[in-house]
């Protein structure tokens, strides 16, 4: 079993866009994949489980791999939880392409 901690790291926390990602993302491996947070553990493959957590930002979630995949899995999850989710770079390129107005 692997087990890695994370901390959410966009803005928003784990609502449903990352949720989304995550839980796609889990399910193209064959590894199982638990989430904990506070003592509650879900399936990380499950939407409505990763919803439940509500892992708001700064919130330090721990993540647990086991099967034959499980070291590719663990490493392509955790960097989404490193990069934010791409969230970062979303609000970079949306704020730098709104045009400035006068006052």
């Amino acid at each position: 079993m692997i087990k890695r901690t994370v901390t959410v790291r966009n803005r928003a926390g784990l609502h449903t866009r990352p949720s989304s990602l995550l839980v796609k993302a889990a399910s193209r491996f064959k590894a199982d994949f638990f989430i904990e947070k506070d003592g509650f553990e879900i399936n990380g493959k499950s939407i409505i489980g990763v919803m439940t957590l509500a892992a708001e930002p700064g919130a330090t979630l721990n993540l647990m791999f086991e099967g034959e995949d499980a070291t590719e899995a663990a490493n392509e999850i955790c960097s989404m939880f490193e990069d934010g989710f791409g969230e970062e770079a979303m609000m970079t390129k949306v704020v730098a392409s709104k045009p400035l107005t006068s006052i």
